[in-house]
């Protein structure tokens, strides 16, 4: 009886699947190469059997023709360091300026009262619709552009830092206080570490807003710059250096990324 019964509960038992990965996102660079591969091979291949006009979408091989020429002249280089220059301090003075006020925001309900109906009112104002009325301000110059570059970061900054803030558990704050921290290294060792993962991602949204912007930017008051390439090309109906100084843009932006994807895995080793 005992060997019957085992044999029937063997029989019974079946293998029960786990679960509880809790969705998590393993990488999978293969599949993002071969979608970019096919996109461009299909791209190519419509070129190459006039399915499309070149003078309306040219062919990949036409616009690495024409930024191999663009890089070799030095244009390029002329454009892509003006651009940069402009996005760097635009984004530099934003995000501190940001960090400063969302900080105050979440720790001072003074400044959250007072700050907080500014930020809502004028955080969907478009940004490059300022530009003409600053440069009447400022002048033609560096100054109009990087003030709406920074304008156009300070906001998200904002958010993203008060909401880091706010996140913070008020469990870790009062054990900070009940051991005579004082204000200055609550907010050091305690509010930024427990906010910088919501500051770090709102770094991606004002990286992508100053890039928008200086093209923004550029195309309307500038004689070097991506922006201002841009503009020109397209009013020549040159679309295989339009597309050049596109394909520019997105590597742009591909490398904004890949140094915040580094930034979080350098800072937030501890998640």
């Amino acid at each position: 009886m005992d060997q019957t019964d085992d044999s029937e509960a063997a029989e019974n038992l079946r293998t029960i699947v786990f679960r509880g990965g809790g969705f998590t996102a393993a990488p999978r660079p293969l599949y993002a190469w071969l979608g970019f591969a096919c996109i461009l091979g299909f791209w190519q291949l419509s070129g190459s059997r006039g399915w499309v006009s070149p003078v309306f979408l040219p062919s990949p091989a036409e616009i690495l023709t024409a930024l191999w020429t663009l890089a070799v002249s030095g244009d390029l280089w002329v454009h892509l360091s003006a651009s940069l220059g402009r996005i760097g301090a635009g984004w530099l003075t934003g995000t501190l300026l940001g960090l400063v006020t969302g900080v105050a925001m979440g720790l001072a309900p003074v400044a959250r009262a007072v700050a907080m109906p500014l930020v809502s009112a004028l955080y969907p104002v478009p940004k490059i619709a300022l530009l003409p009325l600053l440069i009447l301000w400022m002048g033609i110059g560096e100054t109009p552009k990087v003030f709406t570059i920074a304008a156009g970061v300070f906001f998200p900054t904002v958010i993203a830092t008060l909401g880091g803030v706010d996140a913070t558990p008020r469990n870790f704050i009062r054990m900070a206080q009940s051991f005579n921290l004082p204000t200055s290294s609550i907010v050091w060792k305690v509010i930024l570490p427990s906010a910088l993962p919501g500051i770090l991602s709102g770094f991606r949204i004002s990286l992508a807003s100053a890039l928008i912007l200086v093209v923004a930017a550029e195309m309307i008051g500038a004689q070097y710059g991506i922006g201002a390439f841009l503009l020109t090309a397209g009013n020549l109906m040159q679309s295989a250096d339009l597309l050049a100084g596109v394909v520019v843009l997105s590597a742009l932006g591909l490398a904004f990324a890949g140094v915040l994807t580094w930034l979080e895995r350098t800072f937030l080793a501890w998640r």
